[in-house]
């Protein structure tokens, strides 16, 4: 498991993203755009999904590149990431895909955010991020990246995914759904993984 042990990625590997997420997909094509690494994703190669029954982003991370990695024989590298309320004392968490549901109806679950807050003075927010990169013989390696921000109402932009159009970061007064994609990817939790990722795990371009 320890960092000093992996192996890293080079120019024209094939990566496996384990995910089923469109957004994430293109997110992650576009951060490793630069790197000459081809990535596929898990529902390209009809991979199932497997169960999320860790208790946090890190051990859900690991579940799920472990399980591509093995199941396609290449290099995998998974996201496990969740938006936190602290008036909700941290939900949804690692529940942020479940809250919204097998159809992902996440105007629904925005609305269920802002309902369960109530008149709460505190609209502290944050995103955490995880990456796992697993090899098919078990090997593993994590980063972790958090950005801070606030939960605004009504929703803003037509950008990015999941609950981005709730979530303005500290220091902004765009939600990320209102951001570009480099904007977006120059600041946020993803982007932060990635950048502890990529010193740790990719060839210099």
């Amino acid at each position: 498991m320890s960092g000093q042990q992996q192996r890293g990625l080079r120019r024209g590997d094939t990566l496996v993203l384990a995910s089923h997420n469109a957004g994430k997909l293109a997110e992650f094509s576009s951060l490793l755009s630069g790197y000459g690494i081809k990535v596929v994703s898990a529902a390209t190669l009809n991979l199932p999904e497997p169960d999320e029954t860790a208790d946090s982003f890190a051990g859900n991370a690991e579940i799920k590149a472990l399980a591509a990695a093995r199941a396609a024989n290449l290099p995998a590298l998974a996201d496990d990431s969740g938006f936190c309320v602290r008036a909700l004392n941290g939900d949804p968490g690692i529940f942020s895909a479940r809250w919204a549901g097998p159809e992902k109806d996440f105007p629904a679950v925005m609305r269920r955010i802002h309902d369960l807050m109530g008149d709460s003075p505190d609209r502290g927010a944050w995103f955490i991020s995880v990456l796992c990169l697993a090899w098919p013989d078990g090997r593993t390696e994590t980063f972790e990246g958090r950005i801070d921000g606030q939960v605004v109402w009504p929703p803003r932009g037509e950008h990015g995914h999941g609950y981005d159009p709730i979530f303005a970061p500290d220091g902004s007064s765009q939600t990320f759904a209102e951001m570009s994609d480099a904007q977006k990817n120059a600041v946020s939790h993803r982007a932060i993984a990635f950048r502890l990722f990529r010193d740790g795990c990719l060839q210099p371009s």
